[in-house]
């Protein structure tokens, strides 16, 4: 009697969430990553239609399906009546995404797109996993821990939110590029089109952009120029057209404008100096690239968790805080007196690197790899 043996068939992952580039990178991090530990792995993303994963995603080389989901807001809109709808819709095509693609593990790493999935596939006891980037946990992933196999998080202690026997703390993953960036710096320097004679700043508020910090750098440009700084400035999408006219009309030639950086790699090898928002990717990202930053945290979170996400930075001797609300006073200054401090910045940036975890997405995916069997 012959024998049948059955081919082995490749692990199958979905991994959801998105909304912003702080979820988005670490989510193909994972996905690189998982590629290179079992080739042949069939990997499909979840994410919320209308949102830059729709765009980022497919771009990294991944197959992308969409929900019609968003979140609530704080005063009564259009959107909000309308999202009893949306969840409802998403529950759906959760369901209809698991039945035809049938994952091993479902692994969520925050936004929008992620609760409707996780909660669906814990419904059908497909194992999950979630990504929690933040020092705070926000109250999606605190209901949906309680059925997870695993909950990797960046910050010890979470064992506030978490059951403690399910985390594992790796840290959150970055992209792999921003590693090794002294070897890239003279072509920084061209791609930006920078002196490299002159200080560079890297201003970034995100992909979306930060009001704050923008409005702080453009009362700053005069001020800027005549010490001699020039910028790499991502104004992001929601500010971009407003703040192109205002950096034309002042005639900022020391300033490189961007909506969205694709290279950031080459935007931090470039760097002497950067000033950021406190949000999670960004400081791993600040850690990684072990430079010196000025961070304004956002006041518009759960929780404040910027500002705590900044301070363990700031108690550790590796970052500068300025509050959002004190920023338009004294953001340019804090720049321009740090970028002259030489010393100082050598000494933020040996500190920052000492908080890095470069291994995060790698240990992730050997734990999404772990509950897949």
């Amino acid at each position: 009697m012959t024998e049948i043996i059955k081919e082995k068939q490749p692990y199958r992952i979905i991994i959801s969430g998105g909304g912003t580039g702080g979820h988005v990178y670490p989510a193909i991090a994972i996905a690189d990553k998982l590629r290179e530990l079992q080739p042949g792995i069939r990997i499909l993303f979840v994410g919320a239609k209308g949102k830059m994963e729709m765009e980022k995603v497919p771009a990294a080389g991944y197959e992308i399906e969409g929900l019609w989901i968003s979140g609530l807001q704080r005063k009564l809109t259009w959107s909000n009546l309308v999202f009893p709808f949306k969840v409802l819709s998403s529950m759906v095509k959760s369901k209809k995404i698991l039945n035809k693609f049938k994952p091993g593990v479902v692994v969520g790493v925050g936004g929008y797109a992620s609760g409707p999935m996780l909660h669906e596939a814990a419904a059908r006891k497909i194992p999950t996993l979630i990504q929690e980037q933040n020092s705070y946990a926000g109250l999606t992933n605190k209901i949906l821990a309680k059925k997870a196999a695993r909950i990797c998080v960046a910050y010890e202690h979470m064992e506030r939110y978490f059951p403690p026997e399910k985390i594992v703390v790796t840290g959150n993953p970055v992209r792999a590029d921003i590693e090794n960036l002294e070897s890239k710096r003279a072509q920084a320097l061209k791609h930006f089109n920078l002196d490299p004679g002159r200080k560079t700043v890297l201003v970034t508020g995100g992909s979306l952009g930060a009001r704050t910090i923008n409005e702080s750098v453009a009362k700053g440009l005069e001020a800027f120029r005549r010490s001699g700084l020039q910028l790499i400035w991502q104004a992001g999408r929601f500010y971009y057209d407003e703040f192109r006219e205002r950096v034309s009309s002042a005639g900022a030639d020391h300033v490189q404008l961007y909506e969205f950086i694709n290279e950031m790699d080459l935007a931090y090898s470039a760097a002497d100096l950067v000033v950021a928002r406190a949000g999670a990717l960004t400081i791993s990202e600040l850690c990684l690239a072990g430079k010196p930053a000025i961070l304004v945290p956002s006041p518009n979170v759960a929780e404040d968790h910027q500002t705590k996400n900044a301070n363990a930075l700031v108690k550790a001797g590796a970052a500068v805080l300025v509050t959002d609300r004190e920023a338009t006073g004294q953001l340019a200054v804090e720049i321009m007196d740090l970028a002259g401090d030489e010393t100082r910045r050598r000494q933020l940036g040996m500190n920052i690197k000492k908080l890095a975890r470069p291994h995060a997405a790698e240990d992730i995916a050997k734990e999404v790899l772990k509950i897949a069997g």
